[in-house]
């Protein structure tokens, strides 16, 4: 929904809850929401899009969903049980599914329907779910998770034995995804619900590494909850017991990622507390392990090597206000071979870098080029998004049509 729809949307709400005499804490008591919630759908920042969200509404405010809205679809797809509203650029279809038990009917009779041949299929499935992620298409990866994972959830309860350690590492893969997209997508509290239910997978699966990964990604969610204590616990135990295992000679490569990106995670929570000398510990400590590998690599989907570390050694002295120091970081760093969601996150990093420099042209020129490779990524992201509003406030009435058309599209306009 275009900016203009979502403003005359928000009025027609605000306008019928008014008529209600209901106040905005009120009306998001009644239906399941926060204040700031229904305040935003009012001034048109945020869309209301999912069919079943805007029948809560109705509900709420006592009228029929054709008077909130009157070209709302009339009804759901039977087949899936979700709406005929596509999904935009968000994860509601795959957060519904973690929403409850994706197996209900298998558990309450068991059964054995698997097919040998669906294995192939699944692991498929899960590759392209991270060729998703890692390519910023979050309304395709909602779609695929959203049916992805009852699938696993199915299969693991109705293989064969020995079949349902690989099933349970799948899952473990498919909820790490998801516990990365919903992090980029400022959904924390799905992201550590998601990252749970994979370090569980992994333990049943057998695969030992697979479950720090899992609990990588449980630190990013603490992060963007700003549970920084859970955060700081979380990598520096798992760092703690890997430590052990990961100073020989003859360790694995995949356990070198995993133990770097620890390190790069630890690193974020302490930037995020403005502690510079532990982030410069920890940062060190990553590039230690970087060098021992000595080649970028893509070990469970982590991204680690020597170019990592800098891309994350660039966002913590952003988080910490040292932005000469970011953008030296990132002088002669060749990031072309990594993903699109880590070029987008530089350039996003490097955009709030020059902002800091007061370098207005450079932020925007940085800011543009990660919504053009990157758009969902940049609009949902809390620190670009910020960026964003700063420039408007700068810009005034003065702002270009660039950086207007820009805060319109991430929803940053004040």
């Amino acid at each position: 929904m275009p900016l203009e729809g979502r403003r005359a949307f928000g009025a027609r709400v605000a306008e019928l809850r008014r008529q209600r005499d209901l106040t905005q804490s009120e009306l998001a008591a009644a239906i399941g929401r926060t204040a700031s919630w229904v305040s935003q759908v009012e001034r048109g920042i945020q869309p209301v899009n999912r069919l079943d969200v805007l029948r809560l509404l109705a509900e709420g405010l006592g009228v029929p969903l054709q008077v909130l809205q009157p070209e709302a679809p009339g009804a759901a797809r039977p087949d899936m049980g979700v709406t005929d509203e596509a999904l935009l650029n968000d994860l509601d279809q795959a957060r519904l599914v973690i929403s409850g038990h994706s197996a209900l009917d298998v558990v309450l009779e068991p059964r054995e329907d698997f097919r040998a041949d669906l294995l192939h299929e699944l692991r498929d499935e899960v590759e392209r779910v991270w060729r998703l992620a890692h390519g910023d298409q979050f309304a395709e990866l909602g779609k695929a998770l959203g049916t992805l994972l009852p699938r696993l959830e199915r299969a693991a309860r109705t293989a064969p034995g020995e079949f349902r350690p690989e099933i349970h590492r799948l899952l473990a893969r498919s909820y790490q995804a998801l516990s990365a997209a919903f992090v980029r997508q400022d959904e924390a509290d799905a992201a550590w619900l998601a990252a749970d239910r994979a370090i569980r997978a992994a333990e049943l699966a057998g695969d030992r590494l697979g479950v720090f990964v899992g609990v990588f990604r449980l630190v990013h969610a603490f992060v963007r909850l700003k549970r920084l204590d859970q955060a700081e616990h979380a990598a520096a135990t798992a760092l703690n017991t890997l430590a052990r295992h990961a100073e020989a000679a003859s360790t694995p490569v995949e356990e070198l990622s995993v133990v770097g990106s620890l390190h790069l995670a630890l690193a974020s929570v302490h930037a995020r507390a403005g502690e510079r000398s532990a982030v410069r510990e920890q940062i060190d400590r990553a590039r230690n392990v970087a060098a021992r590998m000595g080649v970028d690599r893509n070990d469970f989907n982590l991204e680690f090597g020597p170019t990592n570390v800098e891309v994350q050694a660039v966002s913590t002295a952003v988080d910490l206000g040292d932005a000469g120091e970011a953008l030296d970081t990132a002088k002669d760093l060749d990031i072309g071979a990594m993903s699109v969601e880590r070029q987008a996150r530089l350039l996003m990093d490097l955009g709030r870098a020059h902002l800091q420099r007061r370098q207005f042209g450079d932020a925007l020129a940085c800011l543009l080029r990660a919504e053009e490779i990157a758009p969902d990524l940049v609009r949902s992201h809390i620190a670009a998004r910020g960026a964003i509003r700063e420039l408007m406030l700068m810009g005034g009435r003065s702002a270009s049509p660039e950086l207007r058309g820009l805060a319109e599209r991430a929803d940053a306009m004040g």
